[in-house]
């Protein structure tokens, strides 16, 4: 059999081979070269490194909505997912931005999509990039707005709690008036006056305390702060009316416990902690408190009582300005409902958290947890920085 005509067999299906290669190849350099240019249309120099240095939320968007950039705040806020915008709202403002001449903004509440948190106060602002994509940008406003929520109900609480000391001073004075000629009654209208005007200042000290742990920089000047030092002088405050009513304040350990943080301020905090148990505790009983350093790094400051216990319905808003268990023995007491928040602000302050065991008559036991401190590298209160 003759093999003479496979040789132009074979060099035509090579150059039909050849041909197709070159066909392919072209074609991925034109698709290559189209992507480029859609990218340089998309985001133009410096849009996206832009995006990349952003502190707050910014990402754009292509004709289909699709999210071309996003900024690492976008997506911590959850304003984008993949690849689509994860709020209708904003996708509504997106379209009303590519029909405006400039840009356009709203302030808008969105619910949050990973946690179960109150939603975002966000103000949103989209404009055109271009003439195919838009650039959208949002700042958080969430906690201006929780900030002014607190400020709002923490007014109106002031008003409510300090229009009753104050009307009792101006009724006292005036029955004190009307009753000069009765010396009994003087002085039973002078022992009112003087409890009213104690309860008054209480609670205005609580308030300028309460505002100064609020303050931007409460720990200006962190010193080594030792535990026991604390429960002491938390002790030594609270003796005289313990002693008065025959209850006994009982403290265990606590040895080389050090914190970092204001001894004064952590003072306050058990101190508030103690107060509570002695007004809370019935005559001739037993107030434990005891320290303690766990494995895990964490000195444990533990105050307990033998009082009535607080129900677990009353437990969550223990710790809220101005709420009381008992409102009535509040009063008697002089409580101003603002030592447990005070309490929480301190630790919170100190990088630490607290926590509630309670029983109903059974008594409470109250928790500060604080990082353990580091002594070397944390200056000792007095020494130079």
């Amino acid at each position: 059999m003759s093999s003479s005509w496979l040789v132009p067999v074979a060099l035509a299906f090579g150059v039909l081979v050849g041909a197709g290669i070159v066909v392919l190849v072209v074609y991925a350099v034109g698709v290559g070269r189209r992507a480029r240019r859609l990218g340089d249309v998309s985001l133009p120099e410096g849009v996206g490194a832009v995006l990349d240095t952003l502190d707050s939320a910014g990402f754009v968007v292509d004709p289909s909505n699709n999210v071309q950039k996003a900024s690492s705040a976008a997506l911590a806020l959850g304003l984008v997912a993949g690849q689509q915008i994860a709020h209708l709202e904003v996708v509504e403002l997106v379209e009303k931005a590519r029909l405006a001449e400039g840009a356009v903004s709203t302030e808008m509440s969105l619910a949050r999509t990973e946690r179960d948190e109150t939603d975002l106060r966000m103000l949103v602002r989209a404009s055109r990039l271009g003439s195919r994509y838009v650039l959208v940008l949002a700042e958080d406003h969430t906690e201006t707005h929780r900030l002014e929520e607190v400020r709002r109900d923490f007014v109106a609480n002031i008003s409510h709690e300090l229009k009753t000391p104050i009307g009792a001073v101006g009724l006292l004075a005036e029955a004190l008036a009307e009753a000069a000629d009765e010396p009994d009654q003087v002085r039973y209208f002078a022992g009112s006056l003087t409890r009213e005007s104690l309860r008054l200042g209480r609670l205005t000290q609580d308030i300028i305390e309460l505002s100064r742990l609020q303050a931007a920089d409460p720990l200006s000047g962190p010193s080594l702060v030792d535990v026991r030092a604390v429960i002491r002088t938390a002790v030594d405050r609270n003796r005289v009316e313990a002693e008065a009513r025959s209850i006994e304040i009982v403290t265990r350990g606590g040895k080389h416990a050090t914190v970092v943080g204001d001894e004064d301020m952590l003072a306050v905090a058990v101190h508030n902690l103690v107060a509570n148990a002695v007004h809370y505790s019935p005559d001739g009983s037993r107030i434990g408190i005891g320290a303690t350093v766990t494995e895990s790094g964490y000195v444990e400051i533990a105050v307990t009582d033998q009082g009535d216990g607080i129900a677990e319905a009353e437990r969550e808003r223990i710790f809220e300005r101005f709420y009381r268990v008992d409102p009535a023995r509040s009063r008697r007491t002089g409580g101003t409902g603002l030592g447990l928040a005070i309490v929480k602000h301190v630790v919170q302050n100190h990088g630490g958290d607290i926590r509630l065991w309670s029983q109903v008559g059974s008594g409470s036991t109250f928790t500060i947890r604080l990082p353990e401190a580091s002594t070397a590298t944390v200056p000792v209160r007095g020494d130079s920085e």
